[in-house]
């Protein structure tokens, strides 16, 4: 339609998340790519070395940074549920946000936004316990940040009626059921490893807001953020696949702030 907008949406990896000498993904690659990267802040993974590298490298290339917080569980790689109350949670949450700030303010940014990693991803969707922390850690952290968090869910529901602004992602690639929710990682169809298919369908998410659930239902979804997992097999090539699909559908990719 004439005088019509083009879509925008922001294109975020998992980044930082080695623990010394190890690494996990091509980072500077992915970097090279998205426009947002979503930081390991030292509890699931990271270590200082590693974050403040990695917001250097963020900032040089001109990538938001947001805050990937996490469950203290860096044996489990954040992505076990840990039964912690709300106010312990709440504290660690923002332990980890001044600390990825520390970094980012060195490298001449600053933390853009907050993410939850993994199991308090999941666990964030309908427990409200722990969804209500990461709203109090934010409130208290930076009242004016941005939360990026699948719609509809608990920590959505409560970061709305406490102010915030909510940022609505969908994952090229993670399986869907049919609630809307993602499919378990221990469960068939829970990733998808082919670049043009995640790629065709990050751009229908964005440009029709639906997706095929795992059961072949569709599902609706809002993409305001797109995010790749960095330890996908194949991430860098479903990341330059999917920017390139999206730019060829006219959609307009920004950073996150």
């Amino acid at each position: 339609m004439a005088g019509q907008a083009a879509a925008r949406v922001a294109l975020a990896t998992d980044v930082g998340e080695g623990l010394g000498p190890w690494r996990i993904a091509d980072d500077e690659a992915l970097l090279g790519i998205v426009t947002s990267a979503n930081v390991a802040c030292g509890f699931h993974a990271g270590d200082p070395v590693i974050m403040r590298r990695t917001c250097e490298q963020a900032v040089a290339n001109g990538v938001a940074i947001g805050a990937q917080v996490s469950y203290r569980d860096l044996h489990g790689f954040g992505r076990r549920y840990v039964a912690v109350p709300s106010s312990e949670l709440t504290a660690d949450l923002v332990y980890q946000l001044g600390a990825l700030q520390a970094f980012a303010r060195l490298a001449g940014g600053g933390v853009g936004y907050v993410r939850a990693h993994g199991a308090l991803y999941n666990a964030s969707a309908t427990d409200t316990e722990h969804a209500r922390a990461i709203v109090d850690a934010t409130l208290g952290f930076g009242p004016e940040l941005p939360v990026l968090c699948q719609a509809g869910t608990e920590v959505h529901r409560l970061g709305e009626a406490a102010g915030l602004r909510m940022v609505s992602e969908a994952f090229v690639d993670r399986g869907y059921t049919a609630g809307g929710l993602l499919q378990p990682r221990s469960e068939p169809g829970a990733l998808l490893t082919d670049p043009d298919e995640a790629a065709a369908r990050a751009v229908r998410m964005v440009t029709e807001g639906r997706v095929a659930a795992v059961d072949g239902t569709e599902v609706e979804v809002r993409a305001d953020v797109l995010t790749v997992h960095s330890d996908t097999d194949g991430a860098v090539e479903i990341a330059r696949a999917t920017r390139a699909a999206l730019e060829d559908a006219g959609v307009e990719l920004v950073p996150l702030r």
